[in-house]
């Protein structure tokens, strides 16, 4: 049977799939642009390194009642249709193999049956949970108009407020020359469309994350950019190469080793397969994990050999620039600065880019 990776994802308490090869970042929902010409299931444009993306809310795109975003919602960008697009969720869980013997294509019941069947590819069957397998391609409602709309932006991005309190101040301007205009029709901000009730506080996160984005005028150029997964050691940061990620996963049960080293925790069972996990913290020099407080695991290949390596979080799925890492000097021969390819800011945090070869065989 034939297996492909899915990203799984919540909305409104609903598990969803969509196939993790389309993901190319994955980051915390920032105040967008609203565009009156966009369809009406896009929610705001965008700027992302210089890239317009349109950012669609599922919602809308359902035809179900819409319902207020939040500060812990996420973006997922997706490429599809030659288009780069934002699909905002509520949560990220995790990214697992699908055997295609467990998808179902009968969607005529339950929850599903409320769903467009165009918009789904099938219902996966896993444990307790029945996952809803989204179809990428049909997600974006007249990709062309989009791709218009996206061009035309582009000539003019530096014209586009850069924030809502920008678009505010043009507001009250046109107002206040025209006092028969009505403000609200003039254009909807990002918080009156998606967030009514945001504080200032949360207003101000909302557009931080936003500056963040647009910081870089590289534009996106896959061909320069490596994949990586964002995670969490002892509340360090750290990068793995994409290369090496076979998934994401929780972890329920784990079975003691007899007279293995520290750095093995045990095993655990991923659906039928036996998948050794292995610590890595002491060889970076950090606190070891106690089993019992393992709850997540990054499952990694690396040279055929298959591993989990117990996490605190994944945070981020992203593309990362290779000219904005620091590589480490050749001459670094000891400590556990050899076992990083460099360093790169992410967040205003420092993020340590793992060299999971050369970790493993020492693990070995």
């Amino acid at each position: 049977m034939e297996s492909k990776p899915y990203l799984i994802f919540s909305l409104h308490g609903l598990p969803y799939a969509i196939d993790a090869r389309r993901v190319r970042e994955i980051f915390l929902l920032p105040e967008l642009t609203p565009i009156e010409e966009a369809p009406e299931d896009i929610v705001g444009l965008l700027n992302l390194r210089s890239k317009v993306v349109p950012i669609l809310h599922l919602d809308l795109r359902f035809k179900r009642p819409f319902r207020e975003c939040h500060i812990n919602d996420n973006v997922i960008v997706l490429e599809s249709q030659e288009l780069l697009v934002g699909v905002i969720v509520h949560e990220v869980d995790e990214i697992k193999l699908i055997d295609s013997s467990v998808i179902e294509t009968d969607v005529t019941y339950g929850r599903v049956r409320d769903l467009n069947s165009a918009f789904v590819n099938g219902v996966a069957k896993i444990d307790n949970d029945l996952i809803i397998l989204l179809d990428v391609e049909n997600l974006i409602r007249y990709p062309q108009t989009v791709k218009a709309l996206i061009a035309e932006v582009e000539e003019r991005l530096d014209e586009i407020p850069v924030t809502t309190q920008k678009t505010d101040e043009i507001k009250e301007e046109l107002t206040t020359k025209n006092p028969s205009i009505d403000r609200q029709n003039i254009i909807n901000s990002f918080y009156d469309l998606c967030c009514p009730r945001a504080t200032p506080k949360e207003k101000e996160i909302f557009r931080q994350r936003a500056d963040n984005l647009r910081l870089s005028n590289e534009p996106l150029d896959s061909s320069e950019q490596i994949p990586i997964a964002v995670i969490a050691l002892n509340n360090e940061y750290f990068g793995i190469d994409l290369e090496f990620v076979r998934e994401f996963t929780k972890i329920n049960n784990i079975t003691a080793i007899p007279c293995c080293p520290e750095h093995i925790i045990g095993q655990t069972n991923l659906r039928g397969e036996i998948v050794t996990l292995v610590d890595i913290r002491r060889t970076l020099n950090l606190a070891s994990a106690m089993s019992s407080n393992v709850s997540k695991a990054v499952v990694i290949d690396v040279d055929d050999t298959v591993a989990g390596l117990p996490v605190d979080e994944v945070f981020d799925v992203m593309y990362l620039d290779s000219d904005a890492i620091n590589y480490l000097p050749l001459a670094v021969a000891s400590g556990p600065e050899k076992y990083l390819k460099g360093t790169v800011s992410y967040q205003d945090k420092m993020l340590s880019f793992l060299d999971l070869p050369k970790i493993f065989a020492l693990e070995n």
